[in-house]
């Protein structure tokens, strides 16, 4: 007897090939038979329809963790409720560990806030392991991030490694590799990573390599400096052969726009030459972002004191400010204020209407937000393109991510903060939008960029992929009914249209309702 046979399903099966109707049936946590099964009989019977029936959907690049809502929220219900069944943390050069030091820690401290979980680990074998002590709503895996092995060990200098420091990075990179992370990520526009020469990350890489993990990339910049960080990364790939991902590529602000088709072609290029490189990107022409991001590069230099310190300097502040006014790449009336620790009634306000309430410059408010709020200020940048977006998305190196992390309807609640819309509704969005309406894919090379391509790409070798003896990961979709209801003014709504979601041979979602099981593994690179 099965625990789960689904009947006459439309079956997507995260290859890219064609769609084809037929049976499947689920045991023990695996799809134990594809094919006609009769009479067989089961604990539960699945009757698909007119439904697809997919492999859950995995999110090469989530927040989850670094937003701490793994430990806070851990049904991460909002990831859930798009299909998706697995993340993959430690994106952005931020991971919850390996931890040198506790310094190591405050890599992730402009997104969340350190005191809502007692740390209880420092190598990642620990974190894991603390991990799966706990019940959580998705499967989990990590890559290392590169600012959380900085930091950890030179804390909030902001300089060049030395060579004896360089060799304990890598000494423990290793351990965590051999402990199960994926590889590395970087974060390299952000201040503790941006004085990080190429030669130091290419070291890192050849260790990824021999590794066989996944080298992901938050380059160096994604405005003026886009094709050089693009090149950059390129140039790691012919040196290391690593596998590389550039994270949520994009071009920012409008007078870069145009760099985003050089970009494309860069990348081409660069995968006809042999270098094993794509990119991921979210359905969305709104990004979620710091506001110190809007400050010129060296005011950060050295971590958040020093900017702080910067800020709080009159004659520093006037020359930063007369630098935004003459470099202005972004459109300040298109900048909203997501997250603020310090008066909430900023939360859903665009920049320039708070500068007017203030009398004060655009430029003068946003020092002034961010020297108020110790620099934890979050917005919403209304600064790319969607003929950009839509090159992007049908790009055959592009597989599509949330670039969010998990919560619930409950959060407002709570934290009275607004999350980006991706943290509900990036996938069923982008179903939606790009492959039903748009046409931009099949539906089984749109199902191929949030399932089976991922998966390879991170090296997941037993899940989204529908085939015999894989994890039972599985969604049935209703593709005239999938919808993404979330907005940027209330972007707490579940999607429709994900009608049962199986993890781990479990049903969680059933009738578009969650069950509230938490079935998620902690997954390790083997």
């Amino acid at each position: 007897m099965f625990d789960i046979v689904i009947k006459n399903a439309e079956i997507i099966d995260g290859t890219g090939r064609k769609k084809y109707k037929s049976d499947l049936a689920v045991s023990e946590g695996k799809i134990k038979k594809i094919g006609n099964l009769g009479e067989a009989r089961a604990k539960k019977y699945i009757y698909a329809g007119n439904l697809y029936l997919v492999p859950g959907f995995i999110d090469i690049n989530n927040h989850s963790d670094t937003y701490l809502t793994i430990f806070t929220i851990p049904s991460l219900e909002s990831m859930l409720r798009q299909g998706i069944t697995t993340i993959i943390g430690g994106n952005c050069g931020s991971s919850l560990a390996p931890l040198i030091s506790l310094d190591g820690f405050k890599s992730i401290q402009k997104w969340a806030d350190l005191k809502e979980i007692n740390l209880n680990w420092l190598t990642f074998r620990e974190f894991l392991e603390e991990l799966g002590k706990r019940k959580i709503g998705v499967n989990f895996g990590s890559l290392v991030g590169h600012s959380t092995l900085r930091r950890g060990l030179i804390k909030d200098e902001f300089r060049i490694l030395t060579d004896r420091e360089l060799t304990t990075v890598k000494q423990i990179f290793k351990s965590a590799l051999k402990e199960g992370a994926f590889g590395l990520s970087t974060g390299l526009a952000y201040s503790h990573a941006r004085i990080a020469p190429t030669k130091e990350l290419i070291e890192l890489a050849k260790i990824v390599k021999d590794f066989d993990g996944v080298y992901a990339t938050h380059i160096r910049g994604e405005a003026e400096e886009l094709l050089p960080a693009i090149e950059e990364t390129i140039q790691i790939g012919k040196k290391t052969n690593v596998s590389i991902e550039i994270s949520h590529l994009k071009a920012m602000g409008r007078n870069n726009w145009q760099n985003m088709k050089h970009a494309l072609d860069l990348i081409q290029r660069a995968r006809l030459s042999g270098i094993n490189l794509s990119f991921d990107i979210y359905p969305y022409t709104v990004s979620g972002s710091v506001l110190y991001i809007l400050l010129p590069d060296w005011v950060a230099e050295g971590g958040r004191e020093e900017m702080l310190k910067r800020l709080k300097n009159k004659k520093t502040k006037n020359r930063i400010i007369k630098e935004m006014q003459e470099k202005k790449y972004y459109d300040y009336d298109k900048i909203i204020i997501a997250i603020s620790p310090i008066d909430q009634t900023f939360i859903g306000k665009k920049m320039t209407d708070i500068a007017a309430t203030q009398n004060i410059s655009v430029e003068e408010a946003i020092i002034n937000l961010l020297t108020a709020s110790s620099g934890r200020i979050i917005t919403f940048f209304d600064t790319l393109n969607e003929e950009n977006l839509e090159m992007g998305i049908s790009h055959s190196s592009s597989l599509v991510s949330t670039d969010g992390y998990g919560c619930d309807i409950n959060h407002y609640k709570i934290k009275k903060e607004l999350v980006h819309p991706r943290c509900f509704g990036a996938i069923p969005r982008f179903l939606e939008i790009y492959t039903k309406k748009k046409k931009l894919l099949s539906w089984e090379e749109a199902i191929r960029k949030i399932s089976g391509g991922p998966a390879q790409k991170i090296g997941i070798k037993d899940r989204g992929i529908i085939k015999k003896n894989n994890r039972a990961d599985l969604v049935l979709l209703n593709p005239k009914r999938i919808s993404d209801k979330s907005s940027f003014d209330n972007p707490y709504q579940y999607p429709e249209g994900i009608e049962c979601v199986v993890l781990n041979g479990e049903i969680v979602i059933e009738n578009g309702i969650y069950n509230g099981k938490k079935a998620g593994m902690i997954l390790k690179k083997s």
